[in-house]
């Protein structure tokens, strides 16, 4: 079994993917910072930090991979009316902060969130230089709904989302695919809530090929 790398403050060599142990799945480095330059490497490379507070920044590249195709996005009955009623005002880029934090929030049954304070920095710091993004629902100047990610070239890699609406969200995840449309969205780890909205598994392998097309 391979062993876990650990990295220095600012090293952005991460070991190949490859290398990655499976228990627990796709972990594959520890330590380092979360720095534009060691960010936008490790997304290019198919890898994520994901960690809690307490932890040393964790590494990420699970196999098989969770992703997205926008074009196989499944529109339920409920969402097709929620869409058709323009229940939401829908903005792009307008309070990255305030989603960030509301994705933050305690959910029911969760111990604690992974996105921390170090986390909460990072991510605005790529969002002012143009990397992350968010997409946001809002109901009489409301922000009830939305969700954040990084884009790359065609890609774009989702982070977190929330909603205080019924599929406030779902609406989110519909603008990034209809409106911005990327080629892939990187959904990193399933969950039944992505897989009823089309999301699939597929081998890590297949993935590094779509980064490698998509991604600049």
């Amino acid at each position: 079994m391979p062993a876990l790398v650990w990295l220095e403050d600012n090293d952005d060599e991460f070991p190949p993917v490859e290398q990655a142990l499976t228990e627990p799945d796709g972990l594959l480095a520890a330590g380092g910072v979360l720095s534009p330059t060691v960010l936008l490497k490790a997304y290019r490379r198919g890898i994520f930090p994901w960690y809690s507070q307490g932890q040393p920044v964790l590494w990420w590249s699970p196999d098989p991979r969770c992703v997205l195709f926008p074009d196989k996005l499944r529109i339920s009955r409920s969402l097709r009316k929620t869409l058709n009623k323009q229940l939401f005002n829908v903005r792009q880029n307008t309070a990255f902060r305030e989603v960030m934090l509301k994705c933050a929030e305690p959910r029911k049954g969760d111990a604690g969130t992974w996105i921390t304070a170090e986390m909460l920095d990072a991510y605005c710091h790529m969002h002012t230089l143009g990397y992350a993004h968010s997409v946001e629902c809002w109901q009489n100047d409301e922000l009830v709904g939305g969700l954040y990610g990084i884009a790359l070239g065609d890609m774009f890699f989702g982070e977190s989302m929330f909603s205080r609406k019924p599929d406030a969200s779902k609406v989110a995840l519909e603008y990034v695919c209809d409106t911005l449309q990327p080629k892939l969205i990187d959904v990193q780890v399933y969950s039944e809530h992505m897989a009823r909205m089309g999301a699939e598994m597929i081998p890590r392998s297949k993935f590094i090929e779509y980064l490698n097309h998509y991604c600049t």
